[in-house]
């Protein structure tokens, strides 16, 4: 989206995307720290196992599952439950923060698609342990529409660490050479 046609939201339009942005950050922010932190302890004291992938991808019956089915038979289970754990923390910091927001957001899009893709909801019907009854849309399709939106409205530029990083640079490239420092040629050509 344009600078200009960004300019055309109201500040309340402005201010809720970027509201939409920190929720979602927080969402997936929030799951990869617990995921990471798991184990923990239990209401009762009792110490929880770790958090694993394997127990979702054995039960899942969606279009990719058997890719990660497989990928767990091969003893590719540590390496999906740190690229799910990292996951959710790097792109929860970059839409929270702002920062490299686009890039985030389609990290974001990747890994909804992989949860949605690997366990379509298609029962229509209270699962167990579930805590809604859902046909074929569910609350990860829907997170990955409203990432969508983020993605449509850049909101990196209207709020956050991406806004401040392209003033700073807009600012030195208006600089004249002769006042420039030689450290803000190197960073340019960096």
């Amino acid at each position: 989206m344009s600078n200009e046609s960004q300019n055309s939201l109201s500040r309340f339009q402005q201010i809720l995307l970027v509201l939409l942005r920190i929720l979602i950050g927080w969402h997936f922010l929030y799951e990869g720290y617990y995921k990471l932190m798991v184990p923990g302890w239990s209401s009762d004291g009792s110490p929880l196992p770790a958090w694993t992938s394997a127990g979702y991808i054995r039960a899942a019956s969606g279009p990719v599952a058997r890719i990660f089915q497989r990928m767990l038979d091969a003893g590719w289970t540590p390496w999906i439950d740190n690229v799910v754990k990292i996951g959710l923390l790097v792109v929860g910091l970059s839409l929270m923060l702002g920062l490299f927001t686009r890039i985030g957001c389609w990290g974001a899009l990747f890994l909804l698609a992989a949860f949605y893709l690997s366990m379509i909801p298609f029962a229509g019907v209270q699962q167990p342990g579930a805590e809604g009854a859902y046909l074929i849309v569910n609350k990860t399709l829907i997170e990955a529409a409203a990432v969508c939106v983020l993605l449509a409205f850049n909101t990196g530029s209207i709020a956050g660490l991406d806004r401040l990083l392209a003033g700073a640079k807009r600012q030195r490239k208006s600089e004249p050479v002769e006042h420039r420092s030689p450290a803000a040629d190197v960073a340019d050509v960096a």
